[in-house]
């Protein structure tokens, strides 16, 4: 995401919080079609959970596609009343299940790791691996023509962590965004999706505090983002005070539990820019797409990213100190396109088969001192392997 839409996104939750909530439309009643009602219960107080958001997610489907940000993609939604009761009408019949959220209880988007699975699983796949991590929390609902189903949903107090980020002159770290990071059950760690979009108070206030809530038990680790251009090049400063996930200091909460004193100082010196170009070998021009990854030299755990390098240009900026390896892959030139004009004055574009060229990927190793503006990395043409003569 980048500063600008991360901006964008941030205004959208202020006018929500600002009483122009997103609240969907309430269907009007189809016979043809089937109705879901029901009430939102907090299980902590057994009170009525007010202006809750209730999701209905259909049964995944070959061709669905779940993103980073809905693990259980929406088909109808709804909000709760001062009751806590809610409505669905004309609702396609089928299969369905049911879940609801409200802020500081249990959020799906925080807690389903849609990585779990790894790269080659499909769209349904996932979502059906998404329902099993979450099952404790859905309701299914099976809902027929004609007919109201009728359901009582629980929504359960989340954990909550919270603390201040500083710069080391002890002023506060305003409008930073802090990233957190969830251990999986494979002693991995994923970030927990949705976080950007969870509250704006997940933003650094104006004293540098924040507060990250509805999550689930588990081990974290927190992280400032500084913000840049994108997050894929955003440094990122954790727990301990450290730039390195495998040295950041963890915190346990358990379901309910409030962590305070989750704080980070972002230091001011030792930070530098490391920036180039990315060029072809034979004749100077820049690659039409590359990746450039800045690696660290001792285990080459990724520090950053850019996938979408600036006509060759490319940048990371506050770069701790240390060494080092500029790594440039997936460089490459896309078919070619020849634009004609035809008689009648309209216009054609047309692609030349195999046209495209491809480009050997290269290693730069790299001392950060001190600003590096000037980095040049010049790649040689993957010769095309000509088909064997019949």
């Amino acid at each position: 995401m980048t500063w600008r839409r991360w901006s964008s996104t941030l205004l959208a939750l202020s006018l929500a919080l600002t009483g122009c909530r997103d609240t969907p439309k309430t269907k009007k009643p189809d016979a043809s079609k089937g109705r879901v009602t029901g009430i939102v219960l907090c299980a902590d107080t057994g009170k009525p959970a007010r202006f809750a958001d209730v999701t209905l997610s259909a049964y995944p489907k070959k061709e669905d596609k779940p993103d980073n940000d809905e693990a259980l993609p929406a088909t109808e939604r709804a909000v709760t009343g001062l009751d806590g009761r809610f409505r669905f009408e004309a609702v396609e019949p089928g299969r369905y299940f049911a879940f609801a959220t409200l802020e500081g209880y249990l959020d799906p988007k925080t807690s389903i790791d849609l990585t779990r699975l790894g790269d080659k699983a499909t769209g349904q796949e996932r979502i059906l691996d998404a329902i099993d991590q979450w099952k404790d929390h859905l309701t299914e609902v099976t809902v027929s023509a004609h007919l109201t189903a009728d359901v009582s949903l629980q929504v359960e107090r989340g954990a909550e962590i919270a603390g201040t980020i500083t710069y080391d002159d002890g002023s506060p770290a305003i409008g930073i965004w802090p990233q957190i990071l969830r251990k999986t059950a494979a002693n991995g760690w994923v970030e927990a999706a949705g976080v950007k979009n969870l509250a704006l108070a997940a933003v650094t206030d104006g004293h540098g505090r924040y507060s990250l809530t509805n999550l689930s038990a588990g081990e974290y680790i927190v992280c400032a983002l500084l913000p840049v251009e994108s997050d894929e090049i955003a440094p990122r400063i954790c727990l301990g005070n450290v730039f390195r996930r495998k040295d950041a200091a963890t915190l346990k909460v358990q379901a309910g539990e409030s962590a305070n004193g989750a704080d980070i100082v972002v230091p001011l010196t030792g930070l530098h820019t490391v920036a180039g170009r990315v060029t072809v070998l034979s004749d100077g021009h820049a690659p039409d797409h590359a990746t450039i990854r800045l690696l660290y030299a001792d285990d080459r755990e990724k520090a950053r990213e850019i996938k979408d390098l600036d006509e060759g240009s490319f940048s990371f900026p506050y770069v701790p100190e240390g060494k080092y390896i500029l790594e440039v892959a997936d460089a490459n030139d896309g078919e070619q396109q020849i634009k004609t004009t035809n008689p009648d004055g309209t216009s054609e574009t047309t692609t030349v088969p195999n046209s495209a060229r491809h480009y050997a990927g290269k290693e730069l190793p790299v001392t950060v001192q001190d600003d590096m503006d000037d980095l040049q990395i010049a790649l040689n043409l993957v010769p095309r392997v000509q088909p064997p003569t019949p």
